[in-house]
Order: C-alpha cells, then structure tokens, then sequence
C-alpha cells in the first residue's frame, strides 16, 4: 500500500530537473515534480498546486479541500495513537 501525503508547491527549484520546494503540513521538502508537468502545465505552472507526494515524488495534483480533508484524516489517525 502506497502512501500519498498532501503539499503545496510553494517553490520551483530547477525547471530543467524539474525540482520543487513542497510544503507539506509546515515542513518544506525538495520533491520531483515529473510526474506532473507536460507541455499544458510546464513546470513554473505548478506554483501553488496542491500535490500528493509519495517518496519524494509529487505523484498527481489535487484540490486544495481534498488536500484539506487528507490532512484533517491524518492528524485524527495520528492523534489516535
């Protein structure tokens, strides 16, 4: 089971290697954005996405209210133990 926890791209780091600052629940992480880009949304259009990042990797774009909601249903998890 795979993992994705919700960030927002706050940051573009490297277009060429297509890198990205994410702040993921007020930690900023490094995290390759390939996964999300082609020639309709180039890396400097990924500025303020809201991503699930798996590994290090933003693995696909979200909206800011699931993004919301994951995090909500983290904490509750993480309060639970």
């Amino acid at each position: 089971m795979c993992l994705g926890i919700p960030g927002q791209i706050v940051e573009i780091t490297d277009t060429q290697k297509k890198l990205a600052i994410v702040n993921v629940a007020g930690v900023k992480r490094q995290v390759n954005i390939a996964c999300i880009v082609d020639e309709q949304h180039p890396p400097l259009a990924c500025l303020g996405d809201w991503v699930l990042v798996h590994v290090g990797f933003a693995m696909n774009r979200i909206n800011e209210e699931e993004a919301a909601e994951t995090l909500k249903l983290l904490a509750e998890i993480a309060a639970m133990s």
